[in-house]
């Protein structure tokens, strides 16, 4: 009986033991744990030794790829490496990843890109989901139809159906104004730019609605941007509401160049016009 009792101390000794050391281990290592491990700072941006975009690679003249050389080319491309060579010294010290509207998103939310340069509107429901510079380039949202159409503006589109792209606020300004007409649009929704523009060649849709300079870029003899603007539109540059460091340092870069031209004479090299 007295073995059995001091068999069962033994092993409880032990067992209290052991669970002291986990609990130790524990909260050892959550205290070795930095807090806010996931933001991410110009340093470790240094560190890295590479700065991560999100860009378009179908919008000419902001983002284009160069089927010819493979290179992502563009307004905004300019505008990243501009960035790169402040933060990194090398303008080429970039990884351009290509984003359209739906994915521009859970890219930055999940640490794939450090920041998203691509034609992304300001507004203010995202400005609650993420940190946006002051505008680099200012737009508004129109109307790319076929000529036969004989379309005058949005007044003369009852019932007609509208490519948008997904998750862009494009049908929103589109609805807004319909309804100032008392017309009625319905919209059809599409992953990239060149899927709207062959919806609208093949007939499928009536219109491809964008933000008027990305129309431009899709022009041809066919086809007409009518006369209308709609909701004006801002790009910034998006970063995680975390990573307030960043924010700030690259909304004071835009600033500086607002001020001493520099986007300006970007705008204009890509033929850009505001």
């Amino acid at each position: 009986m007295k073995k059995r009792n001091l068999l069962a101390t033994v092993i409880l000794s032990s067992v209290l033991f052991l669970g002291a050391c986990s609990s130790d281990d524990s909260s050892t290592t959550e205290a070795d744990t930095p807090k806010g491990s996931d933001q991410l700072t110009i340093e470790s941006i240094k560190e890295a030794g590479v700065l991560k975009v999100g860009v378009k690679e179908d919008v000419p003249n902001f983002g284009l790829k160069n089927t010819d050389t493979g290179e992502i080319e563009g307004f905004e491309i300019d505008i990243a490496k501009k960035i790169a060579e402040d933060i990194l010294g090398d303008p080429d010290a970039i990884e351009l990843t290509p984003v359209t509207a739906k994915t521009r998103g859970p890219l930055l939310d999940n640490g794939e890109v450090d920041m998203v340069i691509a034609t992304f509107t300001v507004t203010e429901e995202r400005k609650e989901t993420y940190n946006f510079s002051d505008a680099y380039y200012e737009d508004a949202v129109g109307l790319l139809v076929k000529k036969d159409k004989n379309y005058e503006g949005l007044k003369d589109m009852d019932g007609a159906n509208v490519g948008v792209a997904q998750s862009s606020t494009t049908s929103e300004a589109i609805a807004s104004e319909a309804e100032q007409y008392d017309i009625a649009v319905e919209f059809s929704e599409y992953a990239t730019y060149p899927e709207i523009k062959a919806a609208l060649d093949s007939g499928r849709v009536d219109a491809f609605s964008v933000d008027r300079s990305i129309l431009a870029g899709y022009l041809d003899d066919s086809t007409e941007i009518l006369p209308d603007r709609f909701a004006t539109q801002d790009y910034g540059i998006a970063t995680k509401k975390t990573n307030t460091e960043l924010a700030e340092h690259v909304n004071g870069l835009i600033t500086t160049w607002g001020e001493d031209d520099t986007l300006n004479g970007l705008v204009s090299e890509w033929g850009l016009s505001e």
